[in-house]
């Protein structure tokens, strides 16, 4: 985290376990005026040290049962074959996350479905019609052991 002193890496850390904390309970829990504190927030924000402030709703919340990681070959790695590719999977509003990968597979998905019927859907709709496709590899999570939106910060 270069660039960063002990008082921003705090900022941060408080920030990843309490999200909707004030800043004047933010200042106080790092040490600063509350406008030092604002000012060191605007300057992570716009230099996108922080990405941006969210509420996760939960997958169950929203009947989301099945998730699948999908890996996709392509019939090639041209520039023109990955961005049609990339522009294209980003229409799609169940995949959640999509890697380029190096490796077997040129990429990862992971894909949120309510449930084996839905994925065959946006198996056949979506993931089918996607540009340059050439293989779908689907497996499903059993269980979530881990989903850790953030990696720590010491």
């Amino acid at each position: 985290m270069s660039g960063l002193d002990a008082i921003d890496i705090a900022i941060l850390s408080t920030l990843q376990a309490e999200g909707r904390i004030s800043n004047s309970a933010l200042a106080e829990r790092v040490g600063l005026s509350a406008s030092a504190c604002s000012r060191r927030l605007d300057i992570l924000e716009r230099t996108g040290v922080i990405k941006g402030y969210h509420a996760r709703v939960s997958h169950k919340a929203r009947d989301y049962r099945m998730i699948a990681i999908v890996h996709i070959s392509l019939s090639g790695q041209f520039a023109k074959t990955l961005a049609e590719f990339e522009a294209a999977v980003k229409l799609c509003p169940n995949v959640l996350v999509c890697y380029l990968m190096s490796g077997e597979y040129d990429y990862v998905l992971r894909i949120a479905a309510h449930d084996l019927e839905d994925y065959e859907r946006i198996h056949r709709d979506w993931l089918s019609a996607l540009p340059h496709v050439v293989k779908i590899n689907s497996s499903f999570a059993l269980r979530e052991v881990i989903d850790r939106p953030n990696v720590g910060l010491n």
